[in-house]
């Protein structure tokens, strides 16, 4: 199946109560886990590449090709969107969509609110002619994903009426409204302010994007899921499982060298932790069909 934007997913996960689950690649390994269990649960899937990670992946053709390849490989047949994730920059979004991704995030979120509206409706307009969807983000969602860092001293939630100028001057596709999430491991208890999200949700229409999925208690999805936010982002669990695999078997079997035999065991372990989320979304099954 070809890679897709997430305008129809998102807009079927608004019209069905659950959200899609951007889960990011990290490496061959990563990929492979993240397809498989989509095609396995039959759900559909948003593939997220943060900035930081495109050289350390060979760069964004590389990434496309080898998504695309491993689609075809698998024969996966659920929808597959794949999303640049945290775009810093118009050109680096340009660069992502001329690649071959379907989808990207503009994050101009620590701009004033005029030139985050200026940058994210340049995105805008040159994705929407390829086809592409567009994410954007207000406010600023504190922790460390990759190479990403704000400070909590830099938190800043979403204003409502800053959401509504974004959306209505950008024709931004979905919205991630800083609202208490983090990214990374939480420290403490999380504190969404749900009030607001469902504000946000009806004033602006689109469809709302939880970052730091990772580490949220499951009745906070559930409630956020239900206050339409359709798309979760997923990185530091499966990392954590993939990590937390690895250790455990080369402690069982120091004596191991070849990669596959440790990788193997770690990418059952991202698989398994992707199909949870699946399933607390409640995507699984809504692709229809057998894999």
């Amino acid at each position: 199946m070809a890679l897709v934007s997430m305008k129809e997913m998102l807009k079927d996960a608004l019209d069905g109560q659950y959200a899609v689950g951007q889960f990011n690649l990290n490496n061959l390994e990563f990929t492979q886990a993240i397809l498989m269990a989509a095609n396995e649960e039959r759900s559909p899937v948003i593939l997220g590449v943060s900035e930081a990670y495109i050289p350390y992946m060979g760069g964004l053709s590389c990434i496309a090709g080898m998504v695309e390849s491993l689609i075809e490989h698998y024969g996966v047949t659920v929808p597959v969107s794949l999303h640049l994730d945290h775009g810093s920059t118009y050109e680096v979004c340009i660069r992502a969509l001329h690649a071959g991704f379907t989808s990207v995030m503009i994050n101009a979120s620590h701009h004033e609110l005029e030139r985050n509206i200026e940058i994210t409706q340049r995105v805008t307009e040159a994705a929407h002619v390829l086809g592409a969807t567009v994410e954007a983000e207000l406010g600023r969602i504190t922790g460390r994903e990759d190479d990403l860092v704000v400070d909590e001293a830099e938190a800043m939630y979403a204003v409502p009426e800053d959401c509504v100028r974004l959306v209505n001057e950008t024709g931004i596709d979905c919205l991630a409204p800083a609202l208490g999430s983090v990214h990374g491991p939480y420290r403490g208890q999380p504190k969404l302010g749900f009030d607001r999200m469902g504000e946000i949700r009806q004033l602006t229409g689109l469809p709302l994007v939880l970052h730091g999925g990772s580490g949220l208690p499951d009745e906070e999805i559930v409630r956020a899921i239900a206050l339409g936010t359709a798309k979760i982002n997923v990185n530091t669990d499966n990392q954590i499982a993939c990590t937390t695999a690895i250790r455990s078997y080369l402690q069982e079997h120091p004596e191991a060298y070849d990669p596959r035999h440790y990788l193997v065991p770690a990418r059952e372990a991202i698989k398994a932790s992707v199909k949870a989320k699946m399933r607390l979304f409640g995507s699984s099954g809504r692709a229809g069909g057998e894999a």
